[in-house]
């Protein structure tokens, strides 16, 4: 089966509701604070979901029990004032509450804009494939990069607005690790997620037709060699069209992770571009999941057919 284009949600306007949820990990109140104050001087309408802050008893890493977490993103999806569903943060939880949502109530509420990156990767492919929805792939409002660098806030900003602005993506460090053009449906996220997710009632049979768009962080050499190993040996990678690669953060010297992504990527024989600009680094493009688009290796740039939301 060959990836198609997926249902875009409609774009965000002045005095939208946004609801703001934490699916994984823990965050800091001062953060989560200073995200709000940026929605809030968008003219956009934060509300914070009422389990955001909590800490698991037992476990540290997560925010809060899996059944409070998947009850806050699912009662701000059903509730039909929220224009649009933020993640605060990434970590890990997402793969212990996807299966808790009830996807046919989600499917009804029908489409809105969902945002996240990193551990969201999950709840990306979930949308995907029980919703047949496009989501963005984008920063958290509690994360480092977005509080402080302006051109990821404004790729956000312009993305959620104004989407027919940003219809070319990639930063000026993009360049061609293999050479081409390709046209695709874009998809992707935190590859080691990817990987996490085969098997699972979420995973699509393969990236058939896609434009791949991976990148990760702390994931040493040897262990993104396994992550790539197992989705080339499970066939879920036969038939993509072509490959973004985002940052490498925290994944050893980058001649490494380079000849790496070259080894096993390159016989592919698709195009791959590389350090196009997104997911975990300071300066990071918001990049939409489930639309048609063309990937230009050699110019370094992703173009969307369509604007990112309607």
């Amino acid at each position: 089966m060959t990836l198609t284009p997926l249902t875009r949600p409609t774009r965000l306007r002045p005095g939208a509701k946004v609801a703001v949820v934490a699916p994984s990990g823990p965050l800091p109140e001062d953060r989560l604070q200073a995200g709000l104050d940026i929605l809030r001087g968008w003219d956009l309408d934060p509300v914070v979901m009422p389990h955001v802050l909590d800490r698991h008893p037992q476990f540290p890493y997560l925010a809060g029990s899996d059944e409070v977490r998947a009850r806050d993103l699912q009662e701000a999806w059903c509730d039909p004032s929220v224009d649009a569903v933020f993640c605060a943060r990434g970590g890990y939880g997402v793969q212990r509450m996807v299966d808790l949502l009830d996807w046919t109530a989600m499917r009804a509420a029908g489409p809105k804009v969902f945002l996240g990156y990193s551990d969201i990767t999950a709840l990306h492919e979930a949308f995907a494939v029980r919703a047949g929805l496009a989501t963005l792939h984008g920063p958290m409002i509690a994360a480092v990069s977005f509080l402080k660098d302006a051109h990821t806030q404004e790729s956000l900003r312009a993305t959620l607005f104004e989407p027919e602005s940003v219809r070319s993506l990639g930063l000026g460090t993009a360049r061609p690790l293999v050479p081409g053009q390709a046209r695709g449906i874009t998809l992707g996220g935190c590859v080691s997620l990817l990987a996490a997710d085969l098997g699972t009632p979420h995973a699509r049979p393969s990236a058939r037709g896609g434009l791949l768009l991976i990148e990760d962080i702390g994931e040493e050499p040897y262990r993104l060699d396994r992550i790539l190993t197992q989705l080339l040996r499970s066939g879920w990678l036969d038939g993509v069209a072509g490959i973004a690669l985002g940052s490498w953060e925290e994944c050893g010297p980058y001649d490494e992770v380079r000849a790496l992504l070259l080894d096993r990527l390159g016989p592919l024989g698709v195009p791959v571009v590389e350090a196009l600009g997104f997911g975990h680094c300071t300066t990071s493009e918001t990049m939409p999941l489930g639309v048609p688009a063309l990937l230009d290796a050699d110019a370094g740039t992703l173009t969307l057919d369509v604007p990112a939301l309607n």
